[in-house]
């Protein structure tokens, strides 16, 4: 069995590396080599959830690399697995032959093979490895077609914001390995003083970046730049869902500290009902979903710090069957009509029912709506929150509440009779296919399944063996919090259903401005002045574009024209002044010192040849000379002697 964890990680993280780097000339096979991969984790996924093998490999003295698959990783392990191979059955009908369809799906191999090891791993160090991989891959990702800039300024805003926060994770490890001399994640909590702290603060800034919470929303709705199944995955399974895994992981920690289970709980209460208010103003419907994301995995985050583990993993689970299902839908639309806009999408329901029924399914159980999925894992969340504070239960009912309403928005947009008006929106952000192909409608269909039917967490029976594998207490809602959360949904999407009837729903295209556009195009023209006086503030305001530009991305663009400055006039400036210097100092020798140089090398020369013609003077090939000039020589000597003496 650990034969097949290893394969579980590996084949995906192999496979990707060799397809990213393979070129075009495998674009003809790479989505069907992709679709088996998908098929092989997703079986291997199961046999690894089934048996709980653990491994450890050495990498580092004293810090090893661990993976093991717990109850929390096994639901994991599958979830991941089954929503990768839905994005590659979709990507295999979805993308044309014009597509670099070997390095996309060699990246989300990496992407997904990232997300594995994040779940599996049980030391921070082998978190951390896996963390890194998948910010770089979702980088590449969101910036998929990099020759249009303003897809890749979205990748870039998205990296630059969850890196920031993931040094968080580095901080983190620091302090354990200081505190406890190991980085094993399950001995966090047991850490004490300054370093259990340090460890917690950096854990809940790592995963409130990566899972989208306040204030690192804004990097969502840039991540809708690109592919729609890359949307699908990191909305639902991924990258997203990280952060909140990390959480519900560590939850004990939290516990530990004192003071980040009651701020978590908080943070993802206020996130749930912020962003829902955001995702009811949007237009398009991809920034709707992504709004929404954020709002339900404020869910998951409120469950970490409310010690409702049972119930945010239910929720997790239940939560990326329904947002996969949802934006491969958006994509298929996309594709068929070439827009998202959701005035220029009324009716696309009829047009294509393949697509259209299940969309129905995963928007009514993102809604909450009962008997279906997240009525059931919504509540068992809430139920932990009002054991916690009533005021908590309140936000997050709140929350909820919205959450019917912008999912009852859509559905009501989608099922509505199509207008001319509609029809000129299509077309409007690329060119449509008029078809939506069967491999496309096919996962669409599948996720409905799951999305739908993971309402049996509500079972008692089914609870409690949750609560079993997950170690954990299950969770008991009071009957009265079932009805009023069932109220609240059906409410919901009937106020969204008159609202919707009530208003001036034009496509983007052709619509005449009405107060602040989106960053995305799109309008929603309440017919009401106080509508569109909401719709403006909630699109401006809590859309957190300025705010996060303002917070995040502008720090970092003036920091490193700082930076930048600071190499051309302080590092770069100091070389050239050094280079300079010695052109000057080689100028100087060459003007005062090589004059004198070569004169007295001159001199010396002219001596030498002057002595050596001296020297020649008293050789003139006479014998009698040579006697002479020995006699003289030996009378000097005598002569030298004789007053030395």
């Amino acid at each position: 069995m650990t034969v097949a964890l290893w394969l579980l990680v590996g084949l995906p993280l192999a496979a990707g590396a060799l397809l990213a780097v393979a070129g075009r000339v495998a674009d003809r096979f790479a989505t069907w080599i992709g679709v088996a991969i998908g098929a092989v984790v997703l079986a291997l996924a199961v046999a690894v959830a089934v048996g709980r093998p653990a491994v450890v490999a050495p990498f580092l003295a004293g810090l090893p690399v661990g993976l093991a698959v717990d109850g929390l990783s096994a639901l994991m392990v599958v979830t991941v697995a089954a929503v990768l191979l839905a994005v590659l059955v979709y990507t295999a009908g979805e993308f044309g032959p014009e597509e670099a369809r070997s390095r996309f799906v060699g990246l989300v191999l990496l992407f997904a093979g990232a997300m594995l090891v994040t779940v599996t791993a049980t030391t921070l160090l082998t978190l951390l490895l896996a963390w890194e991989v998948m910010g770089a891959t979702s980088y590449a990702l969101i910036g998929y077609w990099w020759r249009d800039p303003q897809r890749v300024a979205s990748g870039t805003t998205a990296f630059l914001t969850t890196r920031a926060a993931d040094l968080g994770l580095y901080v983190a490890a620091g302090a354990a390995f200081a505190g406890l001399g190991s980085l094993d994640l399950d001995r966090l909590s047991t850490l004490d003083g300054w370093e259990l702290q340090v460890v917690t603060a950096g854990v809940v800034l790592a995963a409130a970046g990566k899972s989208a919470q306040l204030p690192f929303s804004f990097w969502l709705s840039r991540a809708m730049a690109g592919p729609s199944q890359v949307s699908a995955l990191l909305h639902s399974a991924t990258m997203v869902a990280a952060g909140a895994y990390l959480l519900l992981r560590l939850a004990p920690l939290l516990d530990a500290s004192g003071w980040a289970a009651p701020t978590v709980a908080w943070l993802g209460a206020v996130t749930a009902l912020a962003l829902g208010a955001v995702a009811v103003a949007q237009t398009d419907l991809k920034q709707l979903l992504a709004a929404s994301t954020g709002a339900q995995i404020g869910f998951m985050v409120l469950a970490a710090g409310s010690a409702g583990v049972v119930g945010g993993a239910e929720h997790l689970v239940a939560h990326a069957a329904t947002k996969s299902l949802l934006f491969l839908a958006a994509g298929a639309w996309l594709a068929a009509l070439g827009t998202k806009d959701l005035a220029a999408l009324r009716g696309v329901d009829r047009r294509w029912p393949a697509v259209g029924v299940p969309f129905t399914v995963g928007a009514l159980t993102l809604a909450g709506v009962p008997p279906l999925s997240m009525w059931v894992t919504k509540d068992a969340v809430l139920a932990a929150a009002v054991e916690e504070s009533p005021a908590l239960y309140v936000v997050g009912l709140a929350g909820a509440a919205l959450s019917a309403v912008y999912a009852g928005k859509a559905l009501v947009l989608i099922l509505a009779p199509p207008t001319a008006e509609a029809e000129a929106g299509w077309d409007a952000e690329q060119p449509g296919t008029r078809r939506v192909p069967v491999l496309v409608a096919a996962p669409v269909v599948a996720l409905a399944v799951p999305a739908a039917g993971l309402a049996v967490f509500g079972l008692p029976a089914v609870a409690e063996a949750v609560a079993r594998l997950l170690a954990a207490d299950p969770p008991r809602p009071h009957w009265w919090e079932a009805v009023l959360s069932a109220a609240l949904a059906v409410a919901g999407v009937a106020a969204a259903g008159v609202w919707v009837r009530g208003t001036a729903v034009v496509p983007a295209v052709t619509r005449q401005a009405v107060g602040p556009p989106l960053s995305t195009g799109g309008s929603w023209s309440p017919a009401a002045p106080g509508g569109a006086v909401l719709a403006g503030w909630l699109r401006g305001w809590l859309g957190l574009e300025a705010a996060a530009h303002r917070l995040v991305v502008r720090p970092a663009l003036v920091l490193a024209r700082a930076l930048a400055r600071l190499d051309d006039r302080v590092l770069d400036g100091a070389v050239c002044a050094v280079a300079g210097a010695a052109v000057a100092a080689a100028r100087l020798a060459d003007r005062r010192l090589e004059g004198a140089v070569e004169g007295a090398v001159g001199a010396v020369a002219r001596t030498a040849r002057g002595l050596g013609a001296l020297a020649r003077r008293p050789q003139t090939g006479m014998v009698h000379q040579y006697f002479a000039q020995a006699v003289t020589v030996l009378a000097a000597l005598v002569v030298v002697l004789l007053l030395v003496r």
